[in-house]
């Protein structure tokens, strides 16, 4: 997993104004908390947080706050609706050997076989796994796997010290026939035609209405 060192700065001026304010100035407003201990405010420097968070379950050493370096995973990332810029990031403190619950991508690997479409019912999934070890993504392999097979979490590769939240038996994924699955899709084409041809029909009779 990755692991990004950055500094932070105890913030003492709380609201929206001071918030705008901590972002004026390049930084993100973030809360760092667990183990018990109290929620502590801190700004962090927002293009390097940016960078850092382009990487799913980074984990963080905190500096700068007066005592030893802190290791922390985001949990809660708010962005701006419109613009996209950090406006807020919640910190869980973690310690190395810790378990921690994460959602990781589903990565499927192989090929498909010849007649069979991949239909993917899940693309990430909850695991426990160790915090200093997060994997970037669980695999799941469809090589050689039939028509009309169904792939369930128990089929996932989790790595060393990885173990399943989420229901082993939840549906992953499935392959299906190529040509009814292009079958379904010509259908539901000429369905949604259909409907739009009869929602033209009233408003072409009100016309004609209108023009006597």
């Amino acid at each position: 997993m990755s692991e990004v060192r950055i500094a932070a700065e105890p913030r003492t001026e709380f609201g929206k104004g001071a918030a705008r304010r901590t972002r004026r100035a390049g930084k993100v407003p973030a809360v760092l908390y667990g183990h018990g201990t109290d929620p502590q405010h801190i700004s962090l420097p927002g293009h390097e947080l940016m960078l850092a968070l382009k990487t799913p379950n980074v984990l963080l050493t905190i500096d700068g706050l007066g005592g030893a370096s802190e290791l922390a995973l985001p949990k809660d990332v708010q962005r701006d609706p419109i613009k996209g810029f950090l406006e807020h990031v919640d910190l869980l403190l973690v310690k190395r050997g810790e378990k921690v619950t994460v959602d990781l991508p589903v990565t499927v690997v192989g090929d498909v076989v010849p007649g069979g479409v991949v239909q993917q019912e899940v693309v990430q999934v909850s695991v426990e796994t160790e915090a200093t070890h997060i994997p970037e993504a669980v695999e799941l392999s469809i090589e050689g796997v039939e028509v009309g097979t169904q792939l369930l979490a128990k089929d996932l590769k989790l790595p060393s010290g990885t173990t399943l939240v989420i229901d082993e038996e939840a549906l992953i994924l499935q392959i299906t026939d190529a040509s009814a699955s292009a079958g379904a899709t010509e259908t539901e084409a000429e369905a949604e035609a259909a409907e739009a041809a009869e929602a033209e029909a009233p408003a072409e009779g009100e016309a004609e209405e209108s023009a006597e």
